[in-house]
């Protein structure tokens, strides 16, 4: 018997973590399958690594993958490498063409001249025209201006013609209403000023499209609204109560085709494949809102059940391999333990496999270049590295050895690290966080470890005390530094600027502060949206974990002193 505990161990812990596995990646519904699987239309960028802009046949391979899901593409420009009218052709697929429009007067010109040529060219496949995408957004130039551009394409063309904006740039500038064929509106519960979760999404549209209706009624026009563009991004960082998931991407589509069937909506779904290239200007979310990847591989179906992570068995396999690595290079060592702390042991070496898995999962995933990739190798290392550190420790404490200089010297060195690599992102996250995610994944070994240790130094000491905390007390050290203080503060006076940052990030935006006027009217809508984010309040978790020792550690010393 004492030699079958430890298989023992394994066997339940395999079981527990596969049960978790099983049970967390079910298939789940996502909603009414959409009709024969097509939607009406798809804002499509062809894109490859290394190509700065796609070859020819970069677009017909794209273009065939997508004519068995969608009637028609939108495109953003004429001169950026996008498809071709002949192309799209070829596979039965109509276009909306769009014309990009900057604040370079001299290369909106070649555009215009470009967009003009090519829809009188192809009048079969290019059935409208969009002038001008989120120019006003970006202040790329004035709306007389704007204007001047619409005007000179609808001379030229026989198509009706519009210009695509955010919705409240057609409230702010109702001029537009009266320039256009039809009105292209961009509805995106999740970059909203007060983010809509996916359950109230298709609400939200609903209530912007009559709004705009309605007001181009006020003016006398009964014009056609076309949604420009709508969707929802399956990976990236929260706002508010709005998560960015592959369950949730999938949610939003086939509902709000749904509304768009019972309403007769004219929409357009942004986007047919994932954009690597906007992770500079949009974050991890903004790189994430395809139907396909970066690679050509389906996010999700668009009929039938969704799975969050469908290549859950690959990664249970990976992190049960590494987990038992860990478990036959202390096996021997492990029969000499009593049940309860080899099994504490293996657990929580289980969890750190599992966290390691996950973090190089993710990190390569949302890695879209050169210095990002190098990045993460440099962070699954340095995880790699401390994980092994903390197992050693683990080890240590669970069977009373005698403590390590060398090891605790190491440890030390690596929470620094860590805790230094932390505020930077806090602070980052609470001056500019709009398209910043939560680094949650890349710190949860450290946090963990953390917790580790406490439960190791309770199971070998029986009691806890507020000393036991100390980060040298944790590890078998005496290195107590006067500057635990200041790490200490600063992570304190980090967490308390993250959320004032995420709070007045709401407050300040525009459509905000009109639903809200006034501080006080505002304030406690702001701080909802704030603290019913998850992955906030999971990172705020994580810095309060890793600040608890080192600000302990400061205790302890002023106590000494007094």
């Amino acid at each position: 018997m004492k030699h079958a505990k430890i298989p023992l161990c394994l066997i339940l812990i395999i079981i527990i973590h596969g049960a978790i596995d099983w049970f967390t990646n079910r298939p789940q519904d996502a909603g009414a399958d959409v009709p024969a699987g097509k939607i009406m239309s798809l804002s499509f960028a062809s894109s490859r690594e290394g190509f700065k802009t796609p070859l020819p046949e970069h677009i017909d391979e794209d273009l065939g993958l997508l004519a068995d899901k969608t009637y028609t593409i939108r495109t953003y420009s004429i001169l950026g490498g996008e498809p071709t009218a002949d192309i799209a052709r070829k596979y039965g697929v109509n276009m909306i063409q769009g014309g990009w429009l900057g604040p370079d007067h001299e290369n909106n010109k070649k555009e215009i001249e470009a967009l003009i040529e090519s829809v009188n060219a192809h009048p079969d496949v290019v059935k409208r025209i969009i002038v001008g995408n989120e120019v006003l957004l970006r202040r790329d130039m004035d709306i007389d201006s704007l204007i001047g551009y619409i005007r000179q394409v609808k001379q030229a063309v026989k198509q009706p013609v519009s210009y695509a904006d955010v919705w409240s740039m057609y409230m702010k500038y109702p001029q537009l209403i009266d320039e256009v064929d039809f009105i292209t509106i961009h509805i995106l519960p999740y970059w909203e000023d007060e983010p809509v979760p996916v359950e109230q999404a298709t609400e939200h549209i609903e209530k912007i499209v009559h709004q705009i209706k309605d007001k181009a009624l006020s003016m006398g026009q009964n014009k056609p609204i076309l949604i420009g563009e709508s969707g929802w991004p399956s990976v990236g960082r929260q706002r508010g109560s709005a998560v960015p998931s592959v369950v949730n991407s999938a949610k939003f589509i086939r509902s709000l085709l749904q509304v768009a069937g019972r309403q007769h909506f004219d929409y357009n779904i942004i986007e047919a494949f994932n954009q690597p290239w906007k992770v500079d200007f949009e974050g991890v979310a903004g790189a994430n809102w395809g139907l396909l990847s970066a690679d050509h591989k389906p996010i999700f179906p668009l009929t039938g059940p969704v799975y969050e992570t469908p290549d859950w068995p690959v990664h249970f396999a990976l992190a049960t391999g590494l987990w038992l690595l860990i478990a036959a290079a202390y096996y021997k060592k492990l029969h000499g333990v009593s049940l309860p702390r080899a099994l504490v042991f293996l657990a929580l070496a289980q969890v750190l496999g599992v966290c390691l898995i996950t973090l190089a999962d993710f990190l390569w995933y949302t890695s879209y270049n050169p210095w990002q990739r190098a990045y993460s190798l440099s962070m699954i290392a340095a995880n790699t590295v401390l994980a092994g550190l903390l197992i050693r420790r683990f080890y240590d404490v669970l069977t009373s050895k005698p403590d390590v200089r060398q090891l605790a010297a190491r440890l030390r060195t690596g929470y620094l690290l860590f805790i230094l690599l932390a505020l930077y992102k806090t602070y980052s996250l609470a001056f500019n966080g709009r398209y910043l995610s939560f680094p949650v994944e890349q710190f949860a070994i450290p946090a963990i470890g953390v917790c580790g240790l406490v439960v190791c130094l309770w199971l070998r000491q029986r009691r806890l005390n507020y000393q036991t905390l100390a980060f040298d007390h944790l590890t078998g050290g005496n290195f107590s530094s006067r500057h635990d203080r200041i790490l200490a503060c600063l992570m304190g006076i980090g967490v308390i600027a993250l959320v004032l940052g995420e709070t007045k990030a709401f407050m300040d935006g525009h459509d905000f502060i009109l639903a809200h006027p006034g501080f006080y009217e505002g304030l406690p809508f702001a701080l909802g949206y704030t603290f019913h984010n998850q992955q906030l309040l999971a990172w705020l978790l994580c810095l309060s974990i890793l600040s608890v020792p080192f600000s302990t550690d400061a205790a302890d010393k002023a106590k000494d002193r007094s």
